[in-house]
């Protein structure tokens, strides 16, 4: 076994009470693409830039543009939980990880029987009607057409952050507390490039902070242990699913 995959499952052994960051990089694996990679939506050809598509200004006056990207770009109904997502179930049922904490919007760490997640930017799977606020499902939208509407008329609007758009403040408060409150903080498949969301990690008051990224992050001199790895190949190596 390599050093540091040694050494990172000898701090995930010694505790029972871990937290995971995660970002887009965590659902690579299961097909979900990068907002920022080479094959990601950012270098993907459309009528707009993704930032200003994925904008509340532009959600409220293109709300029909909109939905065209989003349905076609950012739903992935036939993803499956990859091997970072079953671990970090397992270490949940272990009673090792304490939360997962993710700036993803798939679902996938749930589909994987994790219970305790906070979403910073919500998730696909829920969506609210604007006047009534009436739940619907991914279903619901993925079998609509146009804008979807509400039996009592009114839009649905999916229960993720767009650009413009505040954090939950709930999720907030319960992200930084449990990362406050955690001997060991592991981050995962994120650049740390995206605010306020990245900023968490600041919270910590440990020293056993890993950082797993395929490539380096302005936080890497500040981890107690670096892996450049895939997120999933590293944790099946520590965890046994």
């Amino acid at each position: 076994m390599d050093g540091k995959i040694q050494q990172l499952k000898e701090m995930i052994d010694h505790s029972n009470n871990i937290v995971f960051f995660g970002g887009a990089g965590v659902s690579t694996e299961s097909g979900v693409p990068d907002f920022r990679s080479v094959d990601g939506l950012y270098n993907q050809q459309y009528d707009y830039p993704p930032e200003t598509i994925l904008s509340h200004t532009f959600y409220k006056k293109n709300t029909e543009e909109f939905y065209r990207f989003y349905r076609n770009k950012m739903l992935f109904p036939q993803a499956e939980p990859n091997n970072a997502h079953k671990a970090l179930a397992k270490l949940e049922q272990m009673g090792k990880l304490r939360a997962v904490i993710t700036q993803n919007i798939d679902g996938l760490h749930q589909a994987a029987g994790s219970r305790e997640v906070y979403e910073l930017h919500g998730s696909v799977h829920r969506n609210y009607c604007e006047n009534c606020h009436k739940y619907y499902s991914l279903e619901d939208i993925l079998n609509s057409s146009g804008v979807p509407k509400c039996s009592c008329g009114g839009t649905i609007k999916p229960d993720v952050v767009l650009y413009e758009e505040g954090l939950d403040q709930r999720t907030i408060q319960k992200s930084v507390q449990a990362i406050a409150m955690a001997e060991v903080l592991i981050v995962g498949g994120t650049s740390l490039a995206v605010y306020p969301a990245a900023g968490l990690i600041d919270y910590y008051q440990g020293n056993r902070l890993i950082l797993i990224n395929k490539s380096a992050t302005p936080r890497d001199s500040r981890a107690d242990l670096v892996i450049h790895d895939a997120i999933g190949r590293v944790l099946s190596q520590v965890v046994e699913l």
